[in-house]
């Protein structure tokens, strides 16, 4: 998949892509919203491998509304994206699948002065408690949502979604390295579930300067080639 990207804006990481392995390991099928879309990544590269998704996406940032239009456009992809805020997003009950690689960084940590970078970074543009109500408002009755997120605020997510009514089902914790703390967590959630947690083995993504097989093998996957240039 070919991915324009802004220069001096915010470009997608290895977040991106691990996020975009984990959720297909579900095969997602039914209508499926992307949340903060940015560039268009993990939803364009759903799109592009499960055809039973019908794709829709939400990003306030008129700069990245244009590139994901733009992305979806050069490699095929239906694609309906919504220009606005996410928590004025106003079909309820309409989703069968969320996903959302959101801003997840706190006030707390180093922060860039770029506007740009900064609503796609910092979790003040996108608080976890709204964030969480409004993913619970605008999924069907049994409907699912997979997130990546700061490992860190792992315990205000789970607090926040189980109050939503959404239940964590199934967590990986991601470490740069095996002896390394997690700064990363991909998470699972049900609409109405009882399901008991199931914490899958971690991910490690490097070992001697290389990535691991498991991760090597989600890039080979995700087969995406950016081009960075020059904003719309």
């Amino acid at each position: 998949m070919l991915l324009y990207q802004p220069e001096g804006g915010y470009c997608y990481n290895s977040d991106s892509i691990l996020l975009y392995g984990f959720i297909s390991r579900f095969a997602p099928k039914g209508k499926m919203l992307d949340v903060g879309a940015g560039s268009g990544i993990v939803g364009l590269l759903i799109g592009r491998d499960f055809p039973a998704v019908t794709l829709e996406a939400v990003e306030k940032q008129p700069l990245y509304v244009e590139f994901a239009r733009r992305n979806a456009a050069i490699n095929g992809i239906e694609y309906t994206l919504h220009e606005g805020d996410f928590l004025n997003h106003a079909p309820h009950g309409s989703y069968d699948w969320i996903v959302s690689n959101p801003p997840f960084y706190h006030e707390g940590s180093s922060r860039s002065e770029n506007p740009i970078l900064h609503q796609a970074r910092y979790n003040l543009h996108l608080p976890i408690e709204p964030f969480a109500t409004k993913i619970s408002k605008l999924l069907k009755a049994n409907g699912e949502a997979v997130i990546c997120y700061d490992a860190r605020q792992f315990a205000q997510l789970c607090s926040a979604f189980e109050s939503a009514g959404l239940r964590v089902v199934e967590v990986q914790f991601v470490h740069s390295k095996a002896d390394r703390p997690s700064t990363l967590v991909m998470i699972h959630l049900k609409k109405n579930s009882k399901a008991a947690l199931t914490v899958l083995p971690p991910m490690i993504t490097e070992e001697n300067g290389e990535y691991t097989p498991a991760v090597q093998a989600i890039y080979d996957k995700a087969k995406v080639h950016s081009i960075k240039c020059p904003n719309i």
